[in-house]
């Protein structure tokens, strides 16, 4: 093989290899750096896009729950209310037992009656005042709520709950009642279990509809559990395997620097010839 100045093929594929060793070093420390493997569309056009797709999944589904976990929020502030109610009511009864004894007299029946109108007043107050983002609770308004928990468009990712629940004091049945005699006392015991029976009911109403809410969560949960676990396959850098790829590049830089080097300066014997 002759000796030529003009050309120098030996240094130009150096230059070419040491070109390509250094990119592969960059690639490899970028992807070290950001955690993935598919940063630039430029190293895995389809796992990119792939991977695009289910991080945007991964948000709808993120976002489902949180609905759900407010719809959740909502129907414990309404449970919550009708808990006191009911407590309320509770109470009522025992006045009522108390008072349809003769263990108390006439005035002890007024000061029993003073608690139990009071009661009454309150149950009512709760009732109207129970209100959860400006809505009314428990007063029968009718309103159906619509609660989006799917990533998609469509009725099968939306739950309905028709908030009906009127649990106003002459809803229940207990706002003309008194226990300031014997026998309206006696009275009373019947009308308080019915609307006893009416707010449990409708706490029970609320109930299944928690639990119904929470297995939707559950379920959201679940779903973005596996697909972040699916996007990360293809997204995330395998950090063992890149450190050797990062390694391995390394050392082929200084491979080709060396290389380089020495085609660059082979041309230089041609020197001898003339010298």
């Amino acid at each position: 093989m002759g000796f030529r100045i003009s050309s120098n093929i030996g240094a130009l594929s150096a230059a070419r290899y040491l070109s390509k060793a250094q990119r592969q070093t960059e690639e490899s420390l970028r992807s070290i750096a950001s955690g993935s493997r598919v940063d630039n569309p430029a190293n895995d056009a389809a796992g990119f896009a792939i991977s695009e797709q289910l991080k945007s999944q991964t948000a709808g589904l993120k976002q489902a729950k949180f609905n759900g976990e407010a719809a959740i929020s909502f129907i414990q502030t309404a449970e919550g209310t009708l808990n006191e109610q009911n407590n309320i009511l509770i109470r009522l009864r025992e006045l009522g037992v108390i008072a349809a004894s003769d263990t108390v007299g006439d005035l002890e029946r007024d000061y029993l009656n003073n608690e139990f109108q009071q009661l009454v007043s309150e149950f009512d107050r709760i009732a109207k005042t129970a209100r959860f983002g400006g809505k009314q609770l428990l007063t029968g308004d009718g309103t159906e709520f619509e609660f989006h928990v799917g990533e998609n468009n469509g009725p099968e990712n939306v739950i309905k709950f028709k908030l009906d629940a009127n649990t106003q004091a002459d809803q229940v049945g207990i706002q003309d009642l008194s226990v300031g005699d014997q026998d309206a006392a006696g009275e009373s015991l019947e009308n308080i279990d019915e609307a006893i029976n009416k707010v449990v009911g409708t706490r029970a109403s609320f109930g299944a509809a928690q639990s119904r809410f929470q297995y939707a969560i559950d379920n959201l949960s679940s779903q973005v559990q596996n697909i972040e676990a699916a996007r990360s396959t293809i997204a995330d850098v395998d950090l063992a395997e890149e450190v050797s790829n990062l390694t391995r590049s390394q050392i082929m830089t200084d491979i080709a620097t060396s290389v380089l080097a020495q085609a660059n300066a082979s041309n230089s014997r041609v020197l001898k010839l003339i010298g």
